[in-house]
């Protein structure tokens, strides 16, 4: 067994002594998105330094917690706050929790994130679901010795963001009456913003929206062989010839503002969605 097997086991077994039960659905909240563990049923709250070789969350925005229990329907374990790789962590670190995760149970994955627009299409405030990925973040979370009982070595990616998912929950925003877009989404490695010649080449390569996060953990949740629903909400627009000074308390109260409208498609989809 690798050393990275016997610290999952490890996080796994305290989390499964405090909740007692196996969850079907793993959930990753970005910034500013916090709003769904709040109406989480018989949630219980494990902070994550209580849990064995889990990291700390430092970002503005990120509470800090897991939050098990039970929404729409679906049991539930998720992630109020994430981590980054420009907080220092490893991408063995970063993507942890998702492994953790599947050894709970989770054959699913739900990640969230606040991202930066660059497509003129697509304005401050609406959802945008995640049909593809670009990895500009000059490393991998699978880099290193490979474990079979996690994953194979060479995971296929031709399709890391589930379609059944997707136009599942494509078509709950738009009988919402919400502002959904599909989309590409290009994780950078950050803290920094880009610059203009920076989003207008993102742009030429083919990405409508930017962050720092989400990519490694889909890449591990694919490596673990789960099922992935990606959105986002667009914080600020990063049009290079339009192209406006931004703080991070600006993005954080979009995020805010936007997120009962992206909470609204995950109770729907989870009260809606055929897990296999």
């Amino acid at each position: 067994m690798s050393q990275l097997q016997v610290r999952i086991e490890e996080a796994a077994t305290y989390i499964q002594g405090k909740i007692g039960f196996a969850p079907q659905v793993g959930i990753i909240l970005g910034t500013g998105l916090g709003g769904l563990a709040r109406v989480m049923e018989n949630p219980i709250e494990i902070p994550y330094e209580e849990i064995p070789n889990f990291p700390v969350s430092t970002v503005q925005g990120h509470a800090g917690q897991l939050v098990c229990g039970e929404l729409g329907g679906k049991r539930v374990v998720m992630m109020e706050g994430r981590f980054h790789y420009y907080e220092g962590y490893t991408m063995e670190q970063v993507t942890f929790p998702v492994r953790v995760m599947k050894a709970l149970g989770a054959h699913s994955m739900i990640v969230t994130n606040a991202c930066g627009g660059m497509n003129h299409l697509h304005e401050r405030g609406d959802i945008m679901i995640i049909e593809d990925h670009i990895n500009m973040l000059g490393t991998n979370p699978l880099i290193g010795p490979n474990d079979e009982r996690l994953g194979p070595r060479f995971p296929d990616m031709y399709c890391p963001y589930d379609k059944e998912f997707l136009a599942l929950a494509e078509g709950i925003g738009r009988r919402n009456n919400i502002r959904v877009q599909r989309g590409v989404y290009v994780a950078v490695s950050g803290p920094c913003l880009e610059t203009r010649a920076e989003y207008r080449m993102l742009r030429m390569i083919g990405a409508d929206t930017v962050g720092m996060s989400t990519v490694p953990e889909v890449i591990v949740a694919v490596h673990g062989g789960m099922r992935v629903l990606g959105m986002g909400v667009i914080t600020d627009v990063c049009l290079p010839d339009a192209l406006e000074p931004v703080a991070i308390d600006e993005i954080i109260a979009v995020a805010n503002e936007a997120g009962p409208k992206l909470e609204k498609i995950v109770l729907e989809f989870l009260q809606e969605v055929r897990l296999s």
